[in-house]
């Protein structure tokens, strides 16, 4: 495929003088990785070398670094900040064979390549590469530049995100923030930290639209059937919602919905648990914080502020039976494990049956990962609004008892039996003060189901992570979720799927 007909992002923008070419060069450091080759045309003196050393200064950050241009080097390399940089020159090139005594491929071997004048020899660049031109702009400005910047490859998608989010940015007063990568999670979310020159901080939440996946029941796609959320709209309604309740969701202040971009209120870093484990007073105010939530009447439906309405869809039995097939898909594979015919569709049959049993009790929102991982202790604010919650975009309407047991068994901690029973008693007392009809049996029996189901969903997922996603640090949380399944599978309620458990996974019990 040629160039002119290979898919492509394009991007013009001017600027006005040299400060702000060098300055474009540096937020350009953030989206090229190893591997990437960027291309750099124009005119002569158009600020090819400009451009080329700032971006690399940023790159090793080494921010007074020479960097000359290697018009008669042809090629110098760069290393710092854990990266390798190739800067080339190919205006003296005669032809592609010149790179093979200089030792082009191994020089660019895990590096990146930065080359001016590189249309003498395109075809020695990686496809995903980024192609800058620089040209004069008519006037009387010397300094001012037109920039024509196209992707390719990997590039298409990734220069249309950092166009969005730089315009995010500027429009919402960010543009002078520093940025600071977080650790992400599980999910293919990325989060930054902003922090602008006067100290006022803030998140940047980086979510590209969920590829919806191949269908593989009903027509539909995993996400579509478990109910997962496939862009940041739900986030920004349930963030409205939660906080008009008076919990502590972080405020949304910009968004651009079509981009998955969200800047949102930093709560801090301040957690539920240190080196010891939980803090029981802070698990105790995450149970409260739910027990007020559930005991209100809510909407399923959310009136986005300037946006329409955002529907919370239904915990349905097609996604929660989606969700413990995990385990048989995922987890069972990773042990050697064989069924036996007909032992899925049994599995299957007796979910359905338990689950349609603690189905009756009043929806309410089921925010799905209520856990240490997503709660942060705000001490200056007062009662259920000290506990900072996040990742609640997946929140479903479903039983209360689920969230309770993403907290009282929680998947990244050990929560003792003590400290379990305890927050089971505070969210029962909460409940029953503001509902003297509150079933706490009923709710006991819904909370073993529901542990069960999300311990085996959880062992599914924490299996797929590794083998999958290539990232096997989950594993080392197998064996708590495995104690977690056992306990629940104690319940009278789960008899029989603790029967098919001990049948099918003779080690989920032997090596307790």
């Amino acid at each position: 495929m040629s160039d002119e007909s290979a898919p492509k992002t394009v991007w013009r923008l001017d600027v006005a003088s040299e400060a702000e070419t060098i300055e474009l060069a540096q937020e350009f450091s953030t989206l090229v990785h190893t591997g990437d080759a960027v291309m750099l045309s124009g005119d002569l003196g158009a600020g090819k070398t400009t451009f080329a050393r700032a971006l690399i200064r940023a790159l090793i950050e080494d921010p007074r670094l020479e960097a000359p241009s290697p018009t008669f080097t042809l090629m110098q390399i760069y290393e710092g900040a854990g990266k390798r940089v190739v800067h080339a020159d190919f205006y003296r090139l005669e032809n592609t064979a010149e790179l093979d005594g200089l030792g082009w491929e191994e020089a660019t071997d895990d590096s990146i390549v930065l080359v001016e004048w590189a249309e003498r020899a395109r075809e020695a660049l990686s496809p995903d590469r980024l192609e800058v031109r620089l040209s004069f702009v008519d006037g009387d400005n010397r300094e001012a530049r037109r920039l024509t910047i196209s992707g390719y490859g990997g590039f298409v998608s990734r220069l249309a995100s950092f166009k969005a989010m730089r315009e995010l940015l500027r429009a919402s007063g960010w543009a002078d923030a520093a940025r600071r990568f977080l650790q992400g999670d599980a999910s293919t979310r990325a989060y930054e930290r902003l922090e602008k020159p006067n100290g006022q901080r803030a998140i940047l939440m980086i979510s590209p639209a969920r590829p919806d996946g191949p269908p593989i029941r009903y027509g539909k796609s995993y996400s579509a059937i478990a109910r997962l959320a496939e862009n940041v709209v739900p986030f920004v309604a349930l963030s409205q919602g939660l906080r008009g309740l008076g919990l502590s969701a972080p405020e949304v202040y910009a968004r651009d919905a079509d981009a998955g971009l969200l800047i949102i209120e930093d709560l801090g870093g301040e957690g539920v648990v240190d080196r010891n484990g939980p803090i029981v007073e802070r698990y105790l105010e995450a149970a409260g914080a739910l027990a007020r939530l559930h005991a209100q009447r809510l909407p399923d439906v959310i009136a986005i502020e300037g946006d329409g309405d955002y529907q919370i869809p239904p915990y349905d039995l097609d996604a929660q039976l989606i969700e413990v097939e995990l385990l048989v898909d995922w987890y069972l594979p990773r042990l050697k494990a064989h069924l036996a015919s007909g032992a899925r569709a049994i599995f299957l049959n007796m979910w359905r049956q338990t689950l349609h049993g603690v189905a009756s009790a009043a929806p309410t929102w089921t925010l799905r990962d209520y856990h240490s991982p997503n709660l942060l202790w705000l001490a200056h604010r007062r009662g259920p609004a000290r506990i900072g919650i996040l990742d609640f975009q997946d929140c479903v309407l479903g039983n209360p008892a689920y969230d309770m047991a993403s907290l009282g068994q929680d998947a990244r901690v050990d929560v003792p039996d003590d400290l379990e029973l305890k927050l089971l008693a505070s969210y029962a007392k909460l409940r029953r003060e503001a509902d003297p009809g509150f079933d706490m049996a009923e709710f006991a029996k819904a909370y073993a189901v529901l542990a069960a189901q999300r311990a085996t969903k959880i062992l599914g997922i924490f299996a797929r992570l590794d083998q999958r996603d290539g990232k096997p640090q989950y594993l080392a949380h197998l064996p708590r979720v495995e104690s977690y399944l056992r306990k629940s599978l104690r319940h009278p309620a789960l008899a029989e799927i603790r029967a098919w458990y001990e049948a099918n996974l003779p080690g989920l019990f032997r090596d307790a």
